[in-house]
């Protein structure tokens, strides 16, 4: 128990960069997260998921978890592994989702080292563990509990939570904290990721107004999309999937499992139905949005044209795919036809199956549905790159390459301004989170007249801060960052190797003989040999 009667507010994730969302509340009788999340985008920070938590896992009293998706709930089954055995509170939708991602988030990890370990076998390099496996992440299910929005839950001695619909994704909430104090207690506001306006299958988000510090995600802070009604979005997907009929190949959806899979599935029925685009199979492969739309079949009266999400999920033109050799069938067809695969930044999963099998043919599209991280496979295409290394092999891009955006489940920068601008007054501070740089600063500014400058903080990674009655005081950080700040959200060692390799074998393949190969290739010997890096 600390001395100190102020909290302490720990970031610990999703500090200038849009994953491993984790925060920790230490008060003087309890320490709480919110959150636990999965990092992602580039090696440097995927390699945070193998190290130590920043905080001892079984002095943590409980868990508020804002929604299901992996960046935000995917160490909860690592947590339980090494020690934590308290209650993580959240909505029952997240908890019916979580039963299926946190499995597969397991099941992933389990196959992708199985097969990493089969190579190390053969460059004798030692092996590798998963994080954690599909038996914890059965253990880590035990410790739901399932709260309701609006309503006060006790969640430690001083403490207490209670759910706002944050309209991101099934189930999802911003959080409200209330912890005592000798006069008025203090409230906190954390926002989770907030939902967009004309969210398919959402609701608008919500929230209550005048807390003491408010903790805000900035994922699209710097940006504003077209205002784009249900309709309008479909017909500009229309027009993608007509573009891939014509050219006569795959259309292939890098996309996240769970609630874009569905959006898109509702949007492809009403395309077909209404004879706008051309019925051809849609093929759903993955077994975790398999899984998924089955859950928001179930949760179909909670959610917006639920009714017409049973229809999409029974049309004739889907299929949905579950073995390995399943996956692997679908690229032996011919023409046109529209495959979805997570992951939706092409990092894991057997989307990257489907990217080496296409990405090389000029009748191939490939439509982006959401946000790549920066380090991402998926980012990388869409930056440009003519040539990429998939699982070990180097793939020629010859598909056409676009961001369909419209899907994005978090509200641009108007929304967010908005979604501010109803939570004021604030009355201390406001912490921004959960964005790259261009976010963070593009939200800052566009708060200006909202929220004073002094009264906002951009955190970075394992940043602390001492809430007290009047604004927040930095403590003091004893140990080393797990990562430099600059390191955050931005291409890596491991990037530059990549593209490194593709670059020499691109250089040896254009050269005009073979003495010329040679040439190239003693070139790159004497740099090696001698650390010169002008030769």
């Amino acid at each position: 128990m600390r001395g100190d009667k102020d909290p302490i507010l720990r970031f610990h994730g999703a500090a200038h960069g849009v994953t491993g969302s984790c925060y920790e509340i230490e008060t003087l009788h309890s320490r709480i997260l919110i959150d636990c999340g999965l990092f992602q985008g580039s090696k440097s920070e995927r390699e945070l998921n193998y190290g130590a938590f920043p905080f001892p896992p079984d002095a943590i009293d409980a868990v508020i978890l804002t929604h299901a998706h992996i960046d935000h709930s995917g160490l909860l089954p690592k947590l339980v592994r090494q020690g934590f055995s308290g209650p993580i509170h959240t909505t029952r939708a997240s908890v019916d989702l979580c039963s299926v991602m946190l499995p597969d988030s397991a099941h992933i990890q389990e196959m992708e080292v199985e097969h990493l370990n089969r190579r190390n076998a053969q460059r004798g390099r030692p092996p590798v563990e998963p994080i954690y496996s599909q038996l914890d992440a059965a253990a880590c299910m035990t410790l739901f509990r399932a709260l309701d929005y609006g309503e006060w839950t006790t969640i430690a001695e001083d403490l207490r939570a209670r759910f706002w619909n944050a309209g991101h994704l099934l189930g999802s909430a911003s959080v409200e904290l209330e912890i005592d104090r000798d006069d008025a207690p203090l409230r906190i506001m954390f926002s989770g990721d907030i939902g967009p306006g004309h969210k398919l299958l959402q609701t608008d988000p919500e929230g209550p107004a005048g807390v003491d510090y408010l903790i805000c995600e900035s994922t699209y802070g710097d940006r504003d999309r077209p205002d784009v009604s249900p309709e309008k979005r479909r017909s500009q997907l229309g027009d993608i999937v007509r573009g891939a009929a014509e050219a006569g190949g795959a259309l292939v959806i890098p996309s996240f499992a769970v609630e874009r899979t569905q959006e898109l599935l509702v949007d492809l029925y009403l395309l077909m139905q209404a004879g706008e685009v051309p019925p051809a199979p849609v093929f759903v492969d993955s077994p975790l949005a398999t899984r998924a739309s089955a859950i928001f079949e179930r949760h179909a009266n909670e959610i917006e044209q639920g009714d017409v999400l049973r229809q999409a999920l029974n049309s004739k033109e889907l299929r949905f795919t579950e073995t390995v050799e399943q996956s692997k069938a679908i690229n032996r067809l011919s023409g046109f036809f529209v495959v979805i695969a997570a992951s939706g930044m092409c990092d894991a999963g057997r989307i990257r199956h489907h990217l080496k099998a296409n990405l090389w043919r000029r009748n191939a599209t490939v439509m982006m549905a959401g946000y790549q991280a920066q380090g991402s496979l998926g980012r990388i295409l869409l930056d440009g790159a003519q040539r990429v290394r998939i699982q070990g092999e180097e793939v020629e891009v010859k598909a056409r390459i676009s961001l369909f955006d419209l899907y994005s489940g978090h509200a641009d920068a108007s929304e967010l301004v908005a979604w501010l601008k109803a939570r004021t007054p604030v009355k201390q501070q406001v912490f921004l989170t959960h964005g790259e740089e261009a976010g963070l600063g593009g939200l800052r500014g566009r708060l200006s007249g909202l929220i004073p400058d002094d009264k906002i903080i951009i955190p970075k990674l394992d940043d602390s801060f001492q809430l007290t009655p009047g604004r927040s005081l930095p403590v003091e950080v004893n140990e080393p960052r797990r990562l430099k700040p600059e390191k955050i959200a931005r291409l890596d060692w491991h990037n530059d190797l990549s593209k490194l390799l593709l670059d020499v074998n691109e250089a040896v393949s254009v050269a005009a003989d073979e003495r010329s190969r040679a040439a190239v290739i003693r070139r790159m010997r004497r740099a090696l040999d001698t650390g010169d890096s002008s030769i």
